[in-house]
């Protein structure tokens, strides 16, 4: 099976309807096989449970295959009647509505497998371009377990719910924004970091959450695992877990309602996960991961913009209260309500320039603080015209 080539999901369904082990295991179950092979992680390094034989396959096309088993384990512990294929392209559907056409013409195709396979292919695709493949590593591909749970949600809702992804996004960062704090020593680029997720709460198009907030919203066991590998990794950023963070993360776990031995499980996981194949993965072979990713997304942020510099000017120009607000960004904070302003109307942007369609992505909001902090660097005659004074 070649999952770069069409036809592979027709293949893989039925593979999976043939194996007897993967028709009993539940959700919950798979997890942890999905943790293992590195999904979670956002590296797939094979695929979960060793459903179909990795030796041939790319990190990309495990994870996709990864990626299509864990929504498929979702529908088949479901008493849904509708084929799974199409069911799964509503779903998509749905979320590319939310998402502002992150999929954009695939839709205007039948509901195909066929179309499945350009849905995922571009959920899971990797940048050729380093600085972008770094950003999808820690930002996109692990966080692609949202979309399970977004499905879960959908399954059980019978629609696509705007709130929850929301909500969820929003967790996300809360609990890493939590454990950033925890560390015992921490460094410039934990606190720019932490800066940045800070920043990135206040922009969220949505009411910002704390972490007692967050906690909250976390209903099933799932989430709860998912999020409390989060936090690990989140701690795993300096190549350790020092005795504050392990702290914290004890804590954490019996704030999420984990029992020990799934506490103590996911510390491990991360730990040999990461430890086996941190020389596999260009960020974590360094020594401070929060120093390269800070770094990275900066000249990744700063290049974007730059490449699209002449077509984002004609759009900014168009819209003379962005250009206020960035403006007034340069001279001082912005309110919150400013900042949700200042985001939904970059993203109405964003979707006239494909290259920029990255920081829709989930998580892409943790980068839209260093959008607006770079806009005026490269585009600076724009903004000394529109400087508004004091």
């Amino acid at each position: 099976m070649n999952p770069s080539a069409r036809g592979w999901i027709p293949k893989l369904l039925t593979a999976l309807f043939n194996n007897k082990g993967y028709s009993r295991i539940s959700v919950d179950n798979l997890y942890s096989g999905l943790r293992e092979a590195g999904f979670i992680y956002g590296r797939s390094v094979k695929v979960v449970n060793d459903y179909l034989p990795a030796e041939d396959l790319t990190a990309e096309e495990c994870s996709k295959i990864n990626l299509l088993i864990a929504l498929n384990s979702v529908y088949k512990n479901s008493e849904l009647n509708q084929p799974f294929v199409k069911h799964l392209i509503e779903f998509y559907s749905g979320i590319d509505d939310y998402k502002t056409s992150l999929i954009g013409k695939i839709f205007g195709r039948k509901t195909s497998a066929t179309t499945l396979e350009g849905i995922i292919h571009k959920r899971v695709q990797i940048d050729s371009n380093i600085l972008t493949k770094n950003f999808n590593y820690f930002v996109t591909n692990a966080l692609l377990y949202l979309d399970v749970l977004a499905y879960i949600n959908f399954v059980k809702a019978g629609k696509v719910s705007e709130d929850y992804l929301k909500n969820l996004e929003a967790t996300v960062e809360a609990v890493s924004y939590k454990v950033l704090q925890a560390k015992e020593q921490k460094n410039k680029y934990d606190d720019n970091l932490m800066e940045l997720i800070e920043s990135s709460l206040r922009y969220q198009d949505y009411h910002s959450i704390d972490y007692d907030e967050a906690i909250t919203h976390l209903n099933y066991m799932t989430e709860r695992r998912y999020l409390f590998d989060i936090g690990c990794m989140t701690s795993w950023g300096d190549h350790q877990i020092d005795a504050e963070e392990h702290v914290f993360l004890l804590e954490l776990g019996k704030d999420l309602q984990l029992d020990n031995q799934q506490i103590q499980s996911a510390i491990l996981s991360v730990n040999k996960f990461y430890s086996q194949h941190k020389g596999d993965i260009s960020l974590l072979s360094t020594k401070n991961t929060v120093k390269n990713f800070y770094d990275n997304s900066s000249r990744m942020v700063s290049k974007l913009l730059s490449r699209n510099k002449k077509r984002l000017l004609k759009e900014l120009k168009e819209s003379k209260e962005v250009m206020r607000l960035i403006s007034q960004s340069t001279i001082r904070d912005l309110s919150q309500e400013e900042q949700k302003q200042l985001q939904q109307q970059l993203l109405d942007i964003f979707k006239s320039i494909p290259s920029l369609a990255i920081f829709m992505l989930p998580g892409g909001a943790l980068l839209l603080p260093l959008v607006i902090k770079f806009i005026p660097k490269l585009l600076p005659s724009a903004f000394d015209d529109n400087r508004i004074k004091e």
